[in-house]
């Protein structure tokens, strides 16, 4: 290597191995960022660095999401992008805590000792790095999709220990959609709890409280299957099925599940609950229930066991199209799915059994404990809803929390600069 102009050693270029204090292994990865918050290799910077309320985003895993990302980053005037989560040794007070919850709801669990120690130390690592990097630049705002889980979750925690702003990103239950929320998704999104909130801003508008929100779910499809043994096909199975509740399965390892599953802790334990209280069911009724399409294990097992526990009360259904057996239904039985939201379209009451946003009481039946659970599916018809809470919940939705999103053939993805700039206002450490 050359020498540099006066004999001074050769600098070594970032992102490479170093010996010097503090830069081993850990740093090669953080060393990719300049400690100006450049981002190298191909990653991009769009605005002028420095910039107030610059967001720093990471990049997403699928070019959709990525797009998606950059669309909002660019709608709020640029930003930074991250290619990767740097890692850094050394830790504070909180790492332990934070790298044990991030860990435990991680979606690809180690296997064996080692690997689950290794798997820890990035996370730690991570989060180090990031509360290193929201300390350096205070007025950066973290952004990343979902940021529930695993890395992401150690990323968008070390920026709240900073004290740096954030949003999270996720798609929306309705098509044309996105999530921008300052305080998390799902359960932990920033939506109010208290059904009075919903008719009190309804009131302020008679137009709020009409059946526009409709549109929302115009263009609602099922899924395309991952599974040669889950179909979509049309619903003339259904022609005499009797009176059923609905029960579309989600996928196992999701963030609704691992989060925020409630009292019934999992998929398999919503299944064996099922069971348990299907005899409750007056004669003639049945649970109807289907696999997630986008699930990438089978619950064949969990499932056979319920039907046989259940006496026939549970019955499976993978080959139906979802939404025809949600429309054929009585009514809905769900953790936190989509579906669950998505059955207002028609209105059906739904049961709710885990911790959801739109779990409120007029909303749907929520079943916070089994003994609930047993009351609702004894008396199936008598499940109700109010009309018009829902109508104020979902125009609200439409017209105020989901951000409309645009996509072109090439897959540029744009969104109202409006929307962004109310949502980054929100946004909060």
């Amino acid at each position: 290597m050359a020498q540099r102009p006066g004999g001074a050693a050769p600098r070594t270029p970032r992102g490479s191995w170093t010996k010097k204090k503090g830069r081993g292994w850990w740093h090669v990865v953080g060393s990719l960022l300049s400690e100006r918050g450049r981002v190298r290799y191909g990653s991009g910077v769009f605005c002028a660095l420095g910039a107030e309320d610059m967001i720093a985003w990471l990049a997403g895993w699928t070019r959709r999401k990525d797009a998606v990302l950059r669309a909002v980053a660019r709608a709020a005037g640029g930003g930074v992008r991250l290619s990767v989560i740097g890692v850094s040794p050394r830790g504070f007070a909180e790492t332990a805590e934070r790298t044990e919850a991030a860990l435990a709801v991680a979606k690809r669990q180690p296997r064996g000792q080692l690997g689950r120690a290794l798997k820890r130390a990035l996370i730690a690592g991570q989060y180090n790095w990031s509360r290193r990097y929201f300390t350096r630049h205070p007025d950066r705002i973290a952004m990343c999709w979902n940021g529930m889980t695993g890395s992401r979750r150690a990323f968008m925690e070390g920026a709240r220990d900073a004290g740096a702003r954030r949003l999270y990103v996720e798609l929306a239950p309705f098509p044309g959609r996105v999530t921008l929320d300052p305080a998390g998704i799902n359960a932990r999104n920033g939506l109010p709890r208290d059904p009075g909130f919903y008719r009190a801003w309804a009131a302020a508008d008679g137009g709020r409280r009409g059946e526009d929100w409709r549109v929302l779910g115009e263009k609602l499809s099922a899924r395309v299957s991952r599974r040669a043994d889950v179909g979509q096909a049309g619903g003339e199975a259904l022609a005499d099925a009797g009176d059923f509740l609905f029960c579309p399965l989600q996928v196992p390892n999701d963030s609704q599940i691992t989060l925020f599953s409630g009292w019934v802790g999992s998929v398999e334990g919503m299944l064996a609950a099922l069971a348990r209280h299907a005899g409750a069911l007056p004669e003639g009724w049945h649970i109807r229930v289907k696999e997630h399409p986008s699930a990438r294990t089978s619950l064949a097992d969990p499932l056979a066991r319920a039907v046989e526990a259940s006496g026939g009360r549970i019955v499976v259904d993978n080959a139906t199209d979802s939404f025809a057996q949600l429309a054929a239904s009585a009514g809905v039985i769900t953790i936190n799915s989509s579906m669950g939201l998505q059955a207002f379209f028609h209105d059906k009451p739904v049961i709710v059994l885990g911790q959801a946003f739109f779990g409120l009481p007029g909303l749907v039946t929520p079943a916070t404990t089994e003994t609930a659970l047993g009351r609702a599916l004894a008396d199936p018809a008598s499940l109700s809803f109010d009309p018009g809470l829902r109508a104020a919940f979902m125009n609200y939705l439409d017209r105020v929390y989901y951000p409309r999103i645009g996509e072109t053939p090439d897959g540029r993805v744009t969104i109202d600069p409006a929307q962004v700039a109310a949502k980054l206002a929100a946004a909060h450490a």
